[in-house]
């Protein structure tokens, strides 16, 4: 069979909306993340030469049938306001007898993140450099979490330096599953929750990859009033999902979900964390711009939180929070 590879490149803020907007097409699952070159593409356009912020490039896979051209015009069209906010470059077409068994010619991505975290592709030769090194292998899926994206890094940072052993720990929004493992590995039980089908399969399988299902519970559901929310990232209506009822059982909330579910989940996030005299639970809040950083700070103080930490990244933000 023959197969149409379509690639662009993309930036690091956007390459996990590229995979995101991918998933609601449903024509392909197999897509490749490498890091940029300027030999990944064959033909670079004027733009393309001109634009030093390009971080990766995807390449993905269509079938090629009698659907093929009409896919791929959509897929152009989906993709197009990314290429139109200087995120993106156009989409570049090759067509293949057969598939590629791997693209041996893009370079695989290594990305090590704070002091001990480094994320890898599910197939990337790595050997660890230090004792105390937590290595994070993922398949390249279609759900939002690489750990490519700064939101994900800046959760990262924040997991690093607020997991402790033997926490019971909530990951709102699992995406890829990266965050529950890298939790896992740092010694915590894991709840990881989305609302989204294919978010939870890539959780599982990050989980199963890593060797982490003893510490790890996938379920499809949401928190609170989170499951009345529709699909976050606004795709397709979705099925109704359980809900997880807020009752104080979580030392740690990671939230790496839209400034809009957050405000919408600051009294659940309340309800859902440990508060005593001697113990009071961490929420981590990310995944929105500094544009959204007052308004989820405010409706997180209302509730009686307190920030206790940040990190930043370009216009992205992540804060850690206690309970007063």
């Amino acid at each position: 069979m023959s197969w149409m590879q379509l690639s662009l490149n993309t930036t690091e803020e956007a390459v996990d909306w590229v995979c995101s907007l991918l998933a609601s097409t449903n024509y392909t699952s197999d897509i490749r993340i490498a890091k940029y070159t300027e030999s990944n593409l064959h033909e670079l356009i004027d733009q393309e030469i001109t634009q030093p912020c390009w971080s990766f490039t995807v390449c993905f896979y269509l079938p090629c049938d009698v659907h093929t051209n009409v896919r791929r015009s959509e897929i152009v069209e989906l993709l197009s306001p990314l290429e139109r906010m200087g995120l993106a470059t156009t989409i570049h077409t090759d067509v293949f007898e057969e598939k590629p068994a791997n693209s041996e010619e893009l370079s695989p991505v290594i990305r090590r993140i704070g002091k001990r975290f480094v994320v890898l592709s599910a197939d990337t030769p790595y050997h660890s450099q230090a004792v105390d090194e937590v290595t994070l292998r993922l398949k390249t899926s279609l759900a939002f979490g690489s750990g490519l994206h700064p939101a994900t890094i800046l959760s990262l940072q924040l997991l690093e330096r607020h997991v402790v052993p033997h926490m019971n720990a909530l990951d709102l929004g699992s995406g890829s599953g990266i965050l529950s493992v890298a939790m896992a590995k740092l010694g915590a039980q894991v709840l990881a929750l989305d609302n989204d089908s294919i978010a939870v399969e890539s959780t599982h399988d990050a989980v199963h990859r890593n060797r982490v299902e003893q510490q790890v519970t996938v379920m499809e559901g949401s928190l609170g009033q989170g499951s009345g929310l529709g699909h976050w990232l606004g795709r397709d209506t979705i099925n109704n999902v359980a809900t997880i009822e807020a009752t104080a059982s979580f030392d740690l909330i990671i939230a790496n979900i839209l400034a809009r579910i957050h405000i919408a989940l600051a009294p659940d996030f309340r309800r859902a964390l440990r508060h005593t005299d001697k113990q009071t639970g961490i929420l981590i809040t990310s995944g929105f711009s500094i544009d959204y950083e007052d308004a989820v700070t405010t409706s997180l103080k209302e509730e009686g939180f307190e920030v206790i930490d940040c990190e930043r990244l370009d216009e992205w933000v992540a804060l850690a929070y206690i309970l007063k």
